[in-house]
């Protein structure tokens, strides 16, 4: 029992709190006894399905638990709704800007709703503009704004009245790292001014931002302390290993299969392998048949206590990689290629002069910050927008004059997912295969060999709206894949989706490039884009940096940072070049 008799005023507190919904076998909150205090960020982090949204619902007052009490700074939520909401900030996943509406004018009504009004909606409207550095663009309409911008207006107007109390849900989804920056020194701001704040994420390296981190999984909390604490236990268990012989796509097949191995990740030329307690690192070079392989202990990060903590990556062989087939032709066969790519809309150059080429079983990633071209250069390249000038080419097909013809060798998965949510998930198989042209046999083959390869089985005849992201994003791969393709566009497909399931999603990708096919993907997560041959890092319109992701970190260090992270060459890339690298 949690003593709340000395509780300090700017707290939260839970007692035996539990939450369960009809339909689950497991309670979706379990038993949670915890305090959060102010004076940092309260990390909450957690896999799909932890409790993190359902937590966040309860201490705003949107959902009664079933058992247990909350106090936030020693409110109900329920009983003494009115006071709390006074006080009380709640940004969820999807916050409800109005699109049509301007910068100014949403502001405008959440003061209206808050009745903040007179001088102190103009004092507060002046600091939350300088705040969030959108005073440049209060006439803008929210529907037009970038994503980290949208983001950056979401929080402004979860702050209008001043709340002593605020819920961030996963504010960090869909934006970029300078984006993901910028909202961070904000929230620290706050932070250091006495706000209590508790952030929930998906993206572990925002949880080594956090003074203090909740780590929920199936509804219970697994771990409460600094991140540091966690990260610590994996000293001398994290490696890094470069292949001798074959890929390090293979190499990493083959790790995740060993009983050695907790986990394992790509990071660049090298593999990132996560030992199980008490092995030692030397005797992998032979299990993995890599004779002379080097293998250096790596700086451990809070992701590789995460997974490990949660029992180790589940992934081990892609079984969609085994039911592809393999795609005939050279590595040296370019499949994709952008000429003198440009998009206008009125005078502005969405994409501007872009030129790149993609070689036959390549990952290719496409970089960039929000608003800078990335998504338009996408969509021109799987012939979803018309260029205003240059060439897009797949497979030598100008997707102007041949997209009939391109497209039956091209698989697309969008960022937001086409399903039909009112069908089933076996309905939804059913169409996509039918809207690729297989039928009978061939199409109750190809949807029995997809419903193994992602275990759909138990989830076949729910409808989508109805699943986890990671389900839904299975779903979605599954759909653009149903005609075997050998180049697959995917539009940022794993954004709000937790490590493990971007893991099983990276794992499949593998073993289809193995076979041959060819990927082109765009992402904001650095981490994934270290699985690219080669990247594009696109600002401005224009390609700014290309090459592998060690070639992009190598442009960046510095005596002072000699190894960059991938965030950091992002970030770095892009600043120099506002700073002056665009008149060199």
């Amino acid at each position: 029992m949690t003593d709340t008799s000395s509780t300090p005023h700017h707290c939260i507190v839970l007692d035996k709190v539990e939450k369960s919904f009809r339909g689950l076998t497991k309670p979706a909150v379990a038993s949670l006894t915890t305090r959060i205090d102010s004076g940092g960020v309260m990390g909450l982090v957690g896999p799909d399905g932890a409790g993190k949204t359902t937590l966040m619902r309860m201490l705003a007052g949107l959902l009664k638990p079933d058992a247990g009490t909350i106090r936030v700074i020693g409110l109900d939520p329920l009983q003494d709704d009115g006071q709390l909401h006074a006080i009380l900030g709640y940004m969820p996943q999807k916050f409800g800007l109005y699109e049509d509406l301007s910068v100014l004018e949403n502001l405008n009504l959440y003061a209206d709703l808050r009745s903040v009004i007179g001088e102190e909606r103009t004092t507060i409207f002046e600091k939350l503009l300088n705040f969030t550095d959108l005073a440049r663009f209060t006439d803008r309409l929210a529907g037009k704004l970038s994503g980290g911008m949208k983001q950056k207006l979401g929080l402004a107007c979860t702050l209008i009245g001043q709340p002593k109390v605020l819920l961030l849900d996963e504010p960090g989804v869909g934006v970029d790292p300078i984006s993901r920056r910028e909202l961070w020194k904000m929230v620290h701001e706050l932070a250091d001014e006495g706000m209590l704040i508790l952030w929930s994420t998906s993206y572990l390296d925002e949880a080594e931002q956090c003074r203090h981190v909740m780590l929920m999984n199936e509804g219970e909390l697994i771990f409460s302390g600094p991140p540091q604490t966690l990260t610590q236990r994996m000293v001398g268990r994290s490696v890094l290993m470069a292949t001798t012989q074959g890929t390090n796509r293979k190499m990493l097949q083959k790790a995740l299969t060993l009983p050695q191995i907790s986990d394992g990740v790509i990071q660049g030329k090298a593999v990132r392998l996560i030992l199980k307690q008490g092995e030692d690192h030397q005797q992998l070079p032979a299990l993995l048949h890599q004779p002379g392989a080097k293998v250096e202990e790596a700086e451990p990060r809070f992701e590789d206590a995460f997974i490990d903590l949660l029992g180790g990556n589940p992934a081990n062989e892609s079984a969609l990689g085994q039911i592809m087939p393999s795609v005939e032709g050279s590595p040296q066969d370019v499949v994709i290629e952008a000429i003198s790519l440009t998009k206008k809309f009125g005078q502005f150059a969405a994409t501007d002069n872009v030129s790149f080429q993609v070689k036959r079983g390549e990952i290719f990633g496409l970089l960039g910050p929000n608003g800078a071209g990335k998504s338009t250069t996408f969509k021109m390249m799987c012939g979803l927008l018309v260029p205003s000038g240059g060439k897009a080419l797949v497979l030598n097909l100008d997707l102007k004059t041949s997209s009939g013809k391109a497209r039956q060798h091209l698989g697309y998965m969008a960022q937001k997912f086409s399903l039909y949510g009112n069908l089933t998930v076996a309905q939804n198989l059913k169409f996509f295969s039918g809207a690729y042209g297989l039928y009978g046999q061939r199409q109750k083959n190809k949807i029995a060999d997809m419903t193994k390869a992602f275990n759909f089985t138990p989830i076949l005849n729910q409808e989508p709206n109805s699943l986890p992201l990671g389900f839904k994003q299975r779903l979605a791969l599954a759909s653009a894949l149903m005609h075997e393709p050998d180049i697959l566009f995917l539009d940022e497909p794993t954004s709000g989706v937790d490590p493990i399931t971007r893991r099983e999603f990276w794992l499949h990708i593998n073993g289809m490039v193995e076979k041959g096919v060819t990927v082109m993907v765009t992402t904001h997560f650095m981490d994934e884009a270290e699985y690219c041959d080669r990247i594009g890092l696109v600002y401005r319109g224009k390609i700014i940096a290309s090459g592998s992701p060690d070639d992009l970190k190598q442009q960046v260090a510095s005596a002072e940072n000699p190894n960059p992270t991938m965030e950091q060459a992002f970030i770095d890339l892009v600043l120099g070049y506002d700073q002056g690298g665009q008149n060199e």
